[in-house]
């Protein structure tokens, strides 16, 4: 098969391709010979046949999946970015691959018999082949046991454990129940995920398994979301670094034309233009590899707050309340964003060399992180009661090796990680140029710059970490980790799920639901008591 040279988001409707028996696997085509095939169909698989899509799908967004696995991978592939060639070479299907972006049925069909314009795909593998030509093909290194592990370790166990402590101290020490609540009900959507992935090698993300559900609606509102919370979480990357450097040099001010600039204003400044450049980089391997150092800082950070309260002796009082009812939907949205790693999911499992076995990866991804987040809780309210912030860093006393560790690791970190986490919206922005302009460096940098402009004023204008992540786990979280599991997975086993997973997944939803809306008003509530 040979694809046109100018492949890209605005590539042809019709592909070349063989006239092969064995590639009418793989087509969606509706004679009485081929429906035999069904019986052999896992119960998901069959089901899958009842699911309907566009038959001519918009492919927005294309880079999801490559500029998604350099964001988790311990392992990631060197990639150019922002090259001329860019969108021709992202999209270019390695030879493993190349049957599935083959034609569905050759051309002279479609002029012969005009389609409904919903059409039923008689498994995922068709699916992926309407949907995913363009999508970007996978890591050709795939990942072991422990490298999917830490992977998962990498995306969740982040900047959330700063906040834990102050989430307990506002909700309550029952509040603790909740947040063990939420790990299970995580390891249980993730499963989800997996169940709606293993059926065929044809899904890969999580907006393709939003369109085998809902269509090209759930396809783009997926994407949607997952976006506006990698956008939403370089706003707390900015605000985390700005107030820890602030807490270093708390004296630090300035006054630029007659207007003043606090120490917070000032280091959020700076630290956006230092990130600027690596947002430009043509090739963001090196950072994939920093970046992956992530769960040795957020390691450091813990074993630094450890120090501190055994070795350094600072002292652990007892102090904080049984349950505040009145401050637990904060709490609730914090301990949601906790566990909220479900965008890359999809991108770990299709990475492994053994998928069966991603059971056991998020079962030690989640057992991990509860432990962390529960020791951090702990140590951390102990150690400075009710006078704990929202970040637990800014606690620290200063005279102390430990905190300047703590503190330096904590606004290190995030500088490697920012120029991954905007990427995938950068990319996704350039896809809905016009096609004359979609390979134009120039606009490439404009867009990334904006992006990270824009970044920077939303936190200056909203510089308040522990609300920015309750907001963030109400609103966002809620919804990729509780909620859509549950729906895409009765949507496409639809008929083939028992009564006892239509409860579980019904009294799931219906939890998010709640949550998500306390959540949400009460941070809602909180942020215009603090701007206004």
């Amino acid at each position: 098969m040979k694809l046109d040279e100018d492949l890209g988001p605005d590539r042809q409707e019709e592909f070349q391709t063989d006239d092969e028996e064995n590639q009418a696997e793989r087509n969606c085509d509706y004679d009485d010979d081929d429906m035999s095939q069904s019986e052999d169909l896992s119960p998901a698989l069959q089901n899958s046949s009842d699911n309907c899509i566009d038959s001519n799908p918009p492919s927005w967004p294309q880079s999801y999946r490559q500029s998604m696995d350099m964001f988790t991978s311990v392992t990631p592939p060197s990639i150019t970015f922002l090259s001329p060639s860019l969108t021709h070479r992202r999209l270019q299907p390695s030879d493993s691959e190349s049957s599935l972006h083959k034609q569905l049925v050759p051309s002279t069909n479609f002029e012969k018999e005009v389609l409904p314009l919903k059409t039923p795909v008689q498994s995922f593998t068709s699916l992926y082949s309407i949907l995913s030509v363009p999508e970007l093909p996978p890591p050709r290194e795939q990942c072991s046991l422990a490298q999917a592990t830490l992977n998962g370790i990498n995306v969740i166990c982040g900047i959330g454990a700063l906040a834990v402590p102050y989430a307990v101290n506002e909700g309550g020490w029952l509040s603790l129940l909740l947040l063990l609540l939420f790990c299970i009900i995580a390891f249980y959507t993730g499963i989800l995920l997996k169940r709606c992935l293993e059926g065929s090698p044809g899904l890969k993300t999580y907006p393709d398994i939003g369109q085998a559900a809902f269509g090209i609606s759930g396809r783009i509102v997926i994407a949607i979301i997952l976006y506006m919370d990698l956008y939403a979480s370089c706003i707390e990357y900015t605000i985390m670094m700005s107030d820890n450097l602030a807490a270093i040099f708390p004296k630090t001010h300035m006054y630029i034309g007659g207007m003043y600039l606090t120490s917070h204003q000032i280091f959020a400044t700076v630290a956006t233009l230092v990130i600027l450049p690596t947002v430009w980089l043509r090739n963001l391997g090196l950072l994939s590899y920093l970046s992956a150092g992530g769960v040795v800082a957020s390691i450091l950070v813990v074993i630094c707050l450890f120090w501190l309260g055994v070795v350094d002796q600072v002292g652990f009082h007892p102090s904080g309340t049984i349950i505040d009812l009145a401050n637990l939907p904060f709490t609730l949205g914090i301990y949601s964003y906790c566990f909220a790693g479900h965008s890359v999911f999809p991108n770990i499992y299709s990475s492994m060399k053994e998928p069966s076995k991603f059971r056991w990866v998020l079962m030690a991804t989640m057992g991990f992180t509860s432990l962390i987040y529960i020791g951090v809780s702990v140590c951390g309210l102990l150690l400075f009661g009710d006078n704990i912030k929202s970040q637990f860093t800014l606690n620290m006393p200063q005279q102390y090796m430990a905190t300047k560790v703590a503190i330096w690791t904590t606004v290190v970190n995030p500088m490697t990680k920012y120029a991954l986490t905007i990427m995938p919206v950068a990319l996704s922005l350039e896809e809905l140029l016009p096609s004359s302009h979609r390979k134009s460096h120039s606009l490439a940098l404009i867009i990334r710059s904006v992006l990270v402009m824009s970044i920077l004023i939303v936190a200056l204008s909203i510089p308040f970490f522990g609300l920015v992540m309750a907001l963030m786990g109400s609103l966002l979280a809620m919804l990729m980790a509780i909620i859509f599991p549950c729906a895409c997975y009765l949507k496409i086993c639809k008929g083939r799920v028992t009564k006892l997973e239509i409860a579980a997944c019904g009294s799931i939803i219906t939890f998010g639901i709640f949550c998500s809306v306390i959540g949400t008003y009460s941070a809602f509530t909180d942020l215009k008591d603090k701007v206004v």
